[in-house]
């Protein structure tokens, strides 16, 4: 099987377009389709669908073979206080209090992604899939997705595929190993941790047949990570084929 990689730009909305503008520069820089993964009302900023600039760049982008995919609806979690250091540690250290769906009921989570449908709808875009932000999901909350119709979730290292008409039942998903790497920017530490990290997990999956590069908007504001990306994407580039998240479902 020939080896392939996928570049995702996670929190697009019209607040973080500026930086995800840069991000998708990255990308087009070495011919690589992106899955653009849209939050319809961010951090209860300006709705998707009340931006009609926003909107038409992002039907550009799908005209010109980018994917969307939602992502959550606020990317914000108010769920109860974690119960367990692990817990803890995902919503409060891995991620600053934004995985969404990680303690959602079944009923909030279908609410959510219904409302988020129908803002993407109204900027005239149809989303691929669904990725929960932070990679964060319980089972209550996949539940949803799977009888939502959309056709993929995923984790950070697995696609998760519910068939081509989006409704597997319970178990009859298809997941799919695919390995994201990704920087968290919000200290210093944090950053030289990521770098280190990602080269761990690079090596670690050196010969993974699919490879993810989550691209974050915070990115663009640290030279020394846009930097580390510009030589992984175009070392993936020389040695890996460039597709979307979604063409590995097929």
């Amino acid at each position: 099987m020939r080896r392939e990689y996928a570049v995702s730009v996670h929190d697009v909305a019209p607040a973080t377009w500026p930086q995800c503008e840069r991000l998708l520069g990255l990308a087009d820089s070495v011919g690589a389709p992106v899955t653009l993964l849209v939050v319809p009302h961010y951090h209860r900023g300006l709705r998707s669908d009340a931006d009609p600039a926003f909107g038409a760049a992002v039907r550009q982008r799908v005209a010109r073979g980018d994917e969307v995919v939602l992502h959550g609806y606020y990317h914000e979690d108010h769920g109860p206080p974690p119960r367990s250091p692990r817990a803890w540690l995902q919503r409060r250290v891995y991620t600053a209090t934004e995985g969404e769906f990680a303690t959602l009921d079944t009923a909030t989570a279908a609410d959510l992604l219904a409302r988020g449908r129908a803002v993407l709808t109204a900027t005239g875009i149809e989303p691929a899939g669904f990725v929960p932000p932070a990679w964060l999901i319980n089972e209550r909350a996949l539940e949803a997705v799977r009888l939502s119709g959309l056709r993929y979730t995923c984790t950070r290292n697995t696609l998760i595929d519910f068939g081509a008409d989006g409704r597997a039942s319970r178990g009859g998903e298809r997941r799919i190993a695919a390995p994201s790497l990704a920087y968290s920017t919000r200290s210093a530490w944090r950053r030289a941790l990521s770098r280190c990290w990602n080269r761990v997990h690079l090596a670690a999956f050196a010969r993974a047949p699919h490879l993810r590069v989550a691209l974050h908007p915070a990115d663009a504001g640290h030279e020394e990570v846009m930097g580390d990306w510009t030589r992984l994407v175009a070392a993936f580039a020389a040695q890996r084929r460039a597709v979307l998240e979604s063409a590995w479902l097929a």
